[in-house]
């Protein structure tokens, strides 16, 4: 009940390609020269940025835990802060990007945290400078406030605890419930043998999931039969509907996205795998 649809694109999690200093698009698909994908000296296009921090007014406040900001080649960019996932309209021409109409789920936050996704949301509408250097990316804004950003290695698919952020049904987005108790949070662990162990939000499990390529294939899931409020019943339905035969993922960074034939799906986070809420038995 503290959830807030909100309609984004999520097949797709790729950073548009940005420039130190701007240039002119060569030929680009299309032809007509006013596409949104952008020719630069420096392509960064598919890697996954963390936020390290950002600058307000002189004033530096180190970013959230997890804290993550995506461009997806539809024009739409992507942030969360550890608490609400947010989305804005982008454009990108050469080294700026124009950032308008930014929307937010509305689910309670600890003090700290929707202090820092206020000033973000602020940092985020209007045009920003993207410089990269080496790993680093800085976007600044006209007010001279900055956003510096890392680059983020792809976590393995086996042998990490997956905590599952997001329910996504077709174009949609849902925020898994943030009151939900830390045991019934659902996680996913893959193991080399071609398993799959976890929570799926009221009930441990354990299954198959055989990986090939970009596929998984998920087997029966075989769990504990308890009975759970509402809101953990909900979430379970709908990761087990993501878990349910054949299913694409990708890994951007620390972020997983595992989606179905029938555009059910769940978007993970990599978590250290002493976090509290770690797997149930029984």
């Amino acid at each position: 009940m503290h959830t807030q649809r909100m309609a984004v694109s999520v097949s797709v999690l790729a950073l548009l390609t940005l420039a130190a200093c701007g240039t002119e698009s060569g030929s680009g698909s299309g032809g007509d020269g006013g596409g949104d994908t952008v020719q630069s000296d420096v392509p960064v296009t598919g890697v996954a940025w963390s936020i390290d921090s950002l600058t307000v007014g002189g004033k530096k406040t180190e970013a959230p835990e997890g804290s993550r900001l995506e461009f997806d080649p539809k024009g739409r960019a992507k942030a969360g802060f550890g608490c609400n996932h947010i989305s804005a309209d982008a454009r990108v021409e050469g080294d700026r990007i124009t950032l308008a109409k930014p929307v937010s789920t509305q689910m309670a936050c600890d003090e700290k945290t929707e202090k820092f996704e206020k000033a973000a949301l602020a940092a985020m509408d209007g045009e920003l400078t993207a410089k990269l250097s080496g790993e680093k990316l800085t976007l600044t804004t006209g007010g001279g406030d900055t956003f510096v950003l890392s680059e983020e290695k792809p976590a393995d698919l086996t042998g990490t605890r997956w905590a599952v952020t997001t329910l996504l049904s077709g174009e949609s987005a849902t925020s898994v419930p943030a009151d939900l108790p830390k045991e019934r949070v659902p996680h996913l662990t893959f193991g080399e043998d071609g398993t799959v162990q976890g929570n799926s939000g009221c009930n441990s499990f354990h299954g198959k999931a055989e990986v090939k390529g970009s596929t998984i294939t998920f087997g029966p899931p075989v769990g504990t039969k308890k009975l759970c409020p509402e809101a953990e019943m909900e979430t379970e339905r709908a990761v087990l509907a993501a878990l349910d035969g054949p299913a694409t993922y990708t890994i951007k960074g620390s972020t997983l996205t595992v989606t179905s034939k029938d555009g059910k799906g769940v978007g993970a986070t990599a978590t250290p795998a002493t976090a509290e809420g770690t797997q149930e038995h029984g």
